[in-house]
């Protein structure tokens, strides 16, 4: 297949006519359309209906366009990554995070920065899988610290550590006083979860099953902050991990470990495998197992 063929074909299904993609290629209609008949006898599948008078995408055509979508954004960024590292250097980093990384990812950065001074670094908060894969998948991010359980053959995932979670109590509650709390005393308060396509939640949920509970669920957030106003503002209880909040002011809720072995999450570095990773995204890796190990 000819990499320009690719071009032509993704431009095609992004602009839904021959018309408009002829015009942003700068190339004439018959030679476009000549262009995507030879990918199809190459490849041996029709890729796009013509006996229709909207473009129709064949299924084979929208696995190509899938594909060949990761291929060109692969090469947009090599091809701008070599020449900003020979105009500047590596000199960018850019982190999807979530929110309990707070508590370590800074001294990482105060590390990191004694051998890259000048450095711009982004850190971007990315929660659901489905945003840390797009994140990580689109090189939006060099590398993402999740705590989502990725299933993608093009993403390598580093396990780092493992963090407990904890359940937040608004002040006033009846289970204020325990040291230590069970699934069991959980039964039947009313629950601020994560909404569907977060780890956290199916943590939660995981070990609550396990224990042959349904936890009452009334609202459902993405960020624990949310859940924490939340609570104390009296309408429920939620569960978080404990690295989120150890290091915070809590005056006006209460944290309780919960004595259940699965009650925990695993929190893994993250990053594209068939992407380039300049010396300054491997430093920063290697930061971070390092000051793991200790």
């Amino acid at each position: 297949m000819e990499f320009r063929h690719l071009v032509y074909f993704v431009t095609i299904v992004e602009q839904s006519t021959y018309t408009r993609a002829a015009t942003v290629l700068h190339v004439s209609q018959p030679s476009l359309s000549a262009a995507i008949k030879k990918l199809e006898n190459e490849v041996g599948l029709t890729l796009i209906k013509r006996n229709t008078r909207s473009l129709e995408v064949t299924s084979e055509g929208k696995i190509l366009y899938q594909e060949a979508k990761k291929l060109l954004n692969h090469y947009q960024h090599v091809s701008k990554e070599m020449i900003r590292l020979k105009e500047q250097g590596p000199l960018e980093l850019t982190i999807g995070l979530i929110e309990s990384s707070n508590f370590w990812v800074p001294k990482i950065l105060k590390q990191f920065q004694k051998e890259y001074q000048d450095a711009h670094i982004k850190l971007l908060e990315i929660l659901s899988l489905t945003d840390v894969e797009k994140a990580l998948t689109n090189f939006d991010i060099h590398l993402a610290i999740t705590n989502q359980n990725l299933n993608n053959d093009t993403i390598e995932t580093l396990p780092i550590y493992e963090e407990k979670l904890v359940a937040v109590l608004p002040q006033g509650h009846n289970l204020q006083d325990h040291t230590e709390l069970t699934i069991y005393d959980l039964k039947d308060e009313t629950f601020i979860i994560c909404k569907e396509g977060f780890q956290t939640r199916e943590d939660i949920l995981y070990a609550f099953a396990k224990s042959g509970i349904q936890p009452m669920i009334q609202f459902e957030i993405e960020r624990f902050e949310t859940a924490c106003r939340l609570v104390i503002e009296g309408l429920g209880i939620t569960v978080v991990p404990e690295n989120y909040v150890k290091n915070t002011v809590h005056s006006d809720y209460h944290i309780k470990h919960i004595n259940n072995s699965h009650l925990s999450r695993s929190v893994y570095l993250a990053y594209e495998k068939n992407r380039y990773l300049p010396p300054i995204v491997l430093k920063f890796i290697g930061l971070v197992e390092e000051f793991f190990k200790q």
